[in-house]
């Protein structure tokens, strides 16, 4: 998994859904120049910038890093959740999953 084949990725994504670079870059909230580099593989990029550009091009995280969906239960969609919360948000949520597993054992 290199900066250049996961830069690849996202271009094709990209092509396929007939975005230009301004407009995918702007769907994602980041910089055209950016999204050029990430293309490229001239720089990395963080955990929020993959969400972001997962939630762009409708896939998921896995395809954009691997080439391949692997998240079957779903566990990359709540990372990528979890991260645009603050910490008070996440300790609520941990919370409440924890108040739902242990009514789950009850059944």
């Amino acid at each position: 998994m290199s900066d250049r084949h996961v830069g690849e990725r996202i271009r094709e994504l990209r092509e396929i859904q007939c975005y230009t670079r301004e407009a995918l870059a702007e769907k994602a909230d980041i910089s055209s120049k950016f999204l050029y580099e990430i293309e490229t593989g001239k720089k990395g990029f963080s955990a929020d910038v993959l969400c972001r550009l997962s939630r762009a091009l409708e896939v998921s995280c896995d395809y954009i890093m691997l080439g391949e969906d692997v998240s079957g239960q779903g566990s990359e969609q709540i990372t990528c959740v979890l991260e645009t919360l603050g910490r008070h948000q996440v300790s609520r949520i941990q919370n409440l999953l924890m108040l739902l597993s242990d009514m789950c054992q009850s059944f």
